[in-house]
This record gives structure tokens, C-alpha cells and sequence, in this order.
């Protein structure tokens, strides 16, 4: 087989859709994506807690790839990224000791204010270079039951199981094992007094592990069935979001930041090093190991979540598009939120709650759908303009280009709108760009690709992007909205 013909499947699995990617070099040297199986995801809850189906995820995957075989692919690499922080625990039978739950779910509650009793957020900071959010792993560990955690052989992150599922083989990829704010910015290894906090052993959590690294094939009564193809799984950057980073269609030497844009909205920049100083202690900066000795500089945002759930709460009577087309023709600026509060991380009504933090911070209340919708898309760029302030003073660098990438590249009014406030040209697109980097790490792995760097001309190349430049308009609205705004961002910085 020449590398021009040569397949590559990305598994890329989100908090609500999972989809089986196949990629390939064209002779022109151009990268197509050709969507194999799509799938919808969400936690359920059970007994009051939240939880993630892993055997539904486990078996949607090798149905794509059941799919994959039925098209003609025989033979392909296969790579699988996914959300980060949530964690399985796995026996000596190689079996679930219990079952997955969600970041989302309540349990964590109260739960950093105690451990930051025994142990300060700043010592965490300065070993882990990881931000404060309350469903960190650190903080779901030091809630689990303490028998179950001492009967766990392997504690997995969600991806690391699914290739352990197919494969037989326990890793802990970097890029997402990072997101645990268990791992030694210094050691470059699980930190043992962390571990030790927890109850811990180092030899619970498998062998670190580089994206690229080969994995093996399929558990050989799997392949034995004939029925998938001849699959050989690479580690891909398995956190969706240092896949989406990689595949962003950056070039040139201008500095750039970008954002991933999906239920969460990640903004940063990438860097060779870390910064963990007391600034980004104090903004709350995270510090997310990337591939290829990189290092995932950036912010949690609460993105798409809030609209995702104003959108179920209305019965998905209006499409996404539909919510954009209602929010332009709503005044501006009329009312605004704080997106990260903690309030909107999962509450009964995101409808309700919204309309609630209007009510007490003097605002007027957004009454219809569009104005809800505005609220939120207009509340989101003001985030998206405060942490690239943040990113410039802490790097030291101004930031010449947004790239934004993923689902939210779609939306043109934001867009517009976060071009406008921060008055430099946003980049939007490609969507599937967590895809896009999980195929390029196969790519470079397979030889296919030299690295990073003609993989991001290549996706450049094959994909379009729009570019929204600056525009002045409605400055008095936009001065008065980010006055009030950059206040809370101030006070709150979470």
C-alpha cells in the first residue's frame, strides 16, 4: 500500500455526538473527510448521579468501523479522542468496578473547599500549572469511594478505556492525563504527594504516553470476526480539545490564539513552555500538555453548553440557525451574563437562570427567545475579548488573529460580534478541526506528513475559512456592555 493510499479513521467522540471520520490524502495532496457513522452522546442520570454509557460508546465505535469495512477499507490507522477529566476504574478482571460518572454531575460539590483545607490551591498550581474547575478529576477522586478506588488495578480516562476496550492495552495519554491536575509540571510525571492525598498509587495509572505513540491492533477476537477492518490504533491527542488545537489552519509567524469552539469554549494560545506564575494562578489559567512538546496555554469558557440548553428546553422546535437569525434581529447588548459563574453549569432551567442574573444585577430581563439567545451570544464574545486580554498580558504578546475553530465557527453573529470587540480579524473554521487533528497525528505517525507544520498548510489548503475583519459599530453599546462586563471579570476571573 503507497502512503497516498493509506486510510486514517478518527474516532471523536463529544460530550453530546460522536462521529467515525475517515480521512485521506488526495494526489493533490489535499485532505478529504468522508463521515463514516454519527452518533448522539449525553450523560443519564441514575440514583441521582450522572453518568456516561461507555458500553454504548464502545459499541458505536465498532459499528463505524463495522461501517468502515462494508465501504472497501480494509486496512486504516485509528486514532480516538474524546472530553477530558472523567475517569473509569477498572479491576483485575479487566471489568468496570463502577459506573462512569459525568463531570457535570453534583458530587464534587464542596469538595476543592475541603481539599484545599489539607492541601492549598496554590501548592496544586504550582506542581500541576492546571486551573481551578470544580469537576477536575483531583477533586472527583477525592469524593469517590475509597474501597472502590483501592480495588481499581488501572484508573483510565475515557479514551484510554475505549482503547483499551479494543486493544487490550492501558495507557495514560499526556494530553488529556494533564487535565487531572495530577501531573508534575516539573517531574513530567503523576505527582506522589498528590497521589498520596488521594489514596493513592502511581502504579494505578498506566505509562505515560505520547500522542503518535502505536497502540497494536484489535483484541484478536475482535479481528478474528473479520468483520472490521485491519486496524491499527495510534495515540492520538486523545483530549478533543489539543486535537482541535492541531488542527487549526494557523501559518505564518503573526501571534495567533485560538478558539475551540463547542459545548466548551477554549481560548488560548500555543506555547513551548508553560507559564505558572502567580498571574495565571491569579486569572486562572490552565496549562494543558500538547503534542509534540507543546504546551495547551488557555481558558475554560462555558460556550455552547448555555445555548445547547435553551435550545432543549424550547423542544428543539428552532434550529441552531434559527436561534442565530432571532438573535440578530434583538437590540444588542440589552442584557448580559458572566458565562463562567458556576450557576450555569448544570441548572434545572438555563432559561430560568439567566433571566434570574439579569433580575439581580439590574438588567432588563430577556423575555423572548431571541433575546435569550442574544444575551447569551453577546455575553460570550465579552468573554472571548477579556481572556485575550488576559492571554496578551500574560504572554507579553498582542495577539494579531483569532482562530476559531468547531462548531461555533458556524456562527456568524458571533463571530462578528467578537471580531468587533476585540478589533482583529477572526478566522472561523474549519468545523471538524478536532477531527482534523486527530487524523494529523496518524498522518505524521504514518509518514504520510513531515509535521505539525505541513499538516496545518494542508488543512489550510483543503478547508475553507472566513475571515470576519473589524468593524465600528455601536461603540457606545459595545463600551457600556464591556465596562459592566470587564467588572465581573475582575471580581470573578473563574
Amino acid at each position: 500500500m503507497s502512503k497516498r493510499d493509506q486510510h486514517h479513521i478518527a474516532v471523536d467522540i463529544g460530550a453530546s455526538s460522536g462521529r467515525v471520520v475517515w480521512g485521506e490524502i488526495q494526489q493533490d495532496g489535499n485532505l478529504t473527510l468522508t463521515e463514516i457513522h454519527r452518533f448522539k452522546n449525553g450523560f443519564a442520570e441514575k440514583g441521582g448521579h450522572l453518568y456516561w454509557d461507555m458500553d454504548y460508546l464502545y459499541a458505536e465505535i465498532v459499528e463505524g468501523l463495522r461501517q468502515a469495512k462494508t465501504r472497501g477499507i480494509d486496512r486504516c490507522t485509528v486514532g480516538i479522542d474524546t472530553w477530558a477529566v472523567d475517569y473509569v476504574l477498572v479491576g483485575r478482571n479487566g471489568e468496570r468496578i463502577h459506573e462512569v460518572y459525568a463531570y457535570r454531575d453534583s458530587r464534587t460539590e464542596g469538595a476543592a473547599e475541603e481539599l484545599h483545607g489539607k492541601f492549598p490551591f496554590e501548592a496544586i498550581y504550582a506542581k500541576t500549572g492546571i486551573q481551578y474547575l470544580s469537576f477536575n478529576t483531583l477533586y472527583q477522586l477525592y469524593v469517590h469511594d475509597k474501597q472502590e478506588l483501592q480495588a481499581a488495578e488501572s484508573i483510565l480516562l475515557v479514551p484510554d478505556y475505549l482503547y483499551f476496550r479494543l486493544t487490550g492495552r492501558k495507557i495514560s495519554e499526556v494530553t488529556n492525563a494533564s487535565t487531572t491536575a495530577l501531573l508534575n509540571l516539573h517531574t513530567r510525571d503523576y505527582d506522589e504527594e498528590l497521589l498520596s492525598l488521594l489514596g493513592l498509587a502511581r502504579t494505578q495509572f498506566p505509562p505515560l504516553t505520547e500522542p503518535g505513540e502505536a497502540l497494536g491492533g484489535l483484541d484478536a477476537a475482535m479481528a478474528a470476526s473479520g468483520e472490521l477492518p485491519e486496524c491499527q490504533f495510534i495515540a492520538a491527542a486523545s483530549h478533543d480539545t489539543a486535537s482541535a488545537v492541531l488542527g487549526v489552519p494557523a501559518a505564518g509567524h503573526e501571534p495567533w490564539a485560538y478558539l475551540s469552539s463547542g459545548t466548551w469554549s477554549l481560548i488560548g494560545v500555543e506555547r513551548k513552555a508553560p507559564i505558572a506564575g502567580p498571574d495565571a494562578l491569579k486569572s486562572n489559567y490552565t496549562n494543558e500538555w500538547g503534542a509534540y512538546g507543546t504546551t495547551r496555554f488557555l481558558k475554560n469558557i462555558m460556550g455552547m453548553w448555555l445555548i445547547q440548553k435553551v435550545h432543549e428546553e424550547n423542544g428543539g422546535r428552532y434550529s441552531y440557525g434559527e436561534l442565530v437569525e432571532l438573535a440578530a434581529s434583538v437590540q444588542p447588548f440589552r442584557s448580559i451574563i458572566y458565562p463562567n459563574a458556576e450557576r450555569f453549569l448544570n441548572p434545572s432551567s438555563m432559561t430560568g437562570e439567566i433571566r434570574r442574573y439579569c433580575a439581580e444585577t439590574g438588567q432588563p430581563l430577556p423575555h423572548t427567545l431571541g433575546e435569550i439567545a442574544r444575551c447569551i451570544f453577546d455575553s460570550l464574545a465579552l468573554s472571548y475579548y477579556c481572556y485575550v486580554k488576559d492571554l496578551e498580558q500574560l504572554t507579553g504578546e498582542r495577539i494579531g488573529r483569532l482562530h476559531i475553530v468547531g462548531g461555533g465557527s458556524n456562527n456568524m453573529l458571533l463571530c462578528r460580534i467578537t471580531a468587533d470587540l476585540l478589533g482583529i480579524a477572526v478566522h472561523a473554521g474549519p468545523t471538524e478541526s478536532t477531527a482534523l487533528g486527530n487524523l494529523a497525528v496518524q498522518l505524521i505517525s504514518s509518514g504520510e506528513i513531515r509535521d505539525i507544520h505541513e499538516v496545518r498548510d494542508v488543512i489550510h489548503r483543503s478547508f475553507g475559512v472566513t475571515v470576519y475583519e473589524p468593524q465600528a459599530t455601536l461603540e457606545d453599546m459595545k463600551a457600556a456592555a464591556l465596562a459592566k462586563f470587564s467588572g465581573w471579570h475582575l471580581t470573578i476571573r473563574s
